[in-house]
């Protein structure tokens, strides 16, 4: 009977061991399941993080097919863009960018110092789901979309859609203009552009009207469709005194910058489908960080 009684107690002893085992298993997949799903970066947005490509008195938008009627204009991303440029002169050239499928074209007035242009340290295009009150119904940008933000002729900060700031220098506060930022930051200004199109052209007369910023959240009735939002932030390495900038446009609260789509369609339709929509951040290949 002793002997028995041994025996059932290893057993049962072998059996509770194999149920604890089992037990921190199934745990340890939940556990890591929710790790997973708390892993997931709920805010969404791809970027692009581009090189300067080129200067040219240039502006394929404004001012097509006129070489150097326009001011100097620093461009990123497509190499060939320059006051000729449409979309099939565009398709299949390279590109500054990461991802570098972008071949899109990006360009923004140069910045000067003491006369001498200065180039960008940091150019990142990111393409965001924020504005709107319903992510999930954002569209692919369509192939070829021009789009034009801020105001080059701005002259107050009423009429301005430009903003500056000090990279690592938060105590600074934000202007319509350039700021003075301390030693060892940089000059850094970022620029939202409209997000609802028209639906019907990749262009207009003025080069705004086909397209219109959210209001309370929705696009409006005459722009119903819902693309990504662009937000273009750049960063210069200036610091100090900012009475020695300027804009080839003006002064800083002419900041403007101008888009032109050369994304692929199934490169930006999976993008929109697997980063805007279910609000999830991307990197830059387009996959969940």
């Amino acid at each position: 009977m002793g002997k028995n009684m041994t025996s059932w107690r290893a057993l049962l002893k072998i059996g509770l061991v194999f149920v604890l085992a089992a037990s921190t298993v199934v745990i340890g997949a939940i556990t890591g399941a929710a790790n997973r799903a708390d892993a997931v970066i709920r805010v969404a947005e791809f970027p692009a993080d581009c090189t300067l490509s080129h200067r040219l008195p240039d502006d394929p938008i404004v001012f097509p097919k006129l070489p150097g009627a326009s001011h100097s204009h620093d461009f990123f991303g497509n190499t060939a863009t320059d006051a000729h440029s449409e979309y099939g002169d565009l398709l299949g050239q390279t590109g500054t960018c990461d991802p570098n499928v972008d071949i899109s074209s990006y360009w923004v007035p140069t910045l000067f110092r003491d006369n001498q242009p200065v180039v960008p340290t940091g150019i990142t295009f990111y393409y965001l789901g924020e504005g709107v009150n319903n992510p999930a119904a954002t569209q692919p940008t369509p192939v070829g979309l021009k789009i034009v933000a801020g105001n080059a002729r701005a002259t107050g900060d009423a009429d301005s859609l430009a903003r500056w700031s000090c990279l690592h220098a938060g105590h600074v506060p934000p202007s319509k203009n350039f700021v003075n930022c301390p030693s060892g930051t940089q000059l850094e200004t970022y620029l939202d552009f409209p997000q609802c199109w028209n639906g019907t052209t990749l262009d207009s007369s003025n080069h705004m009207s086909h397209m219109a910023y959210p209001v309370g959240g929705n696009c409006p009735s005459t722009h119903p469709v819902q693309v990504p939002k662009l937000r273009m932030v750049l960063r210069y390495p200036v610091s100090g005194d900012p009475s020695a900038l300027r804009l080839a446009s003006g002064d800083g609260r002419t900041m403007h910058g101008d888009f032109f789509n050369v994304w692929p369609a199934d490169e930006m339709e999976r993008r929109v489908r697997d980063c805007i929509r279910p609000v999830i951040k991307c990197g830059h290949d387009g996959r969940p960080l």
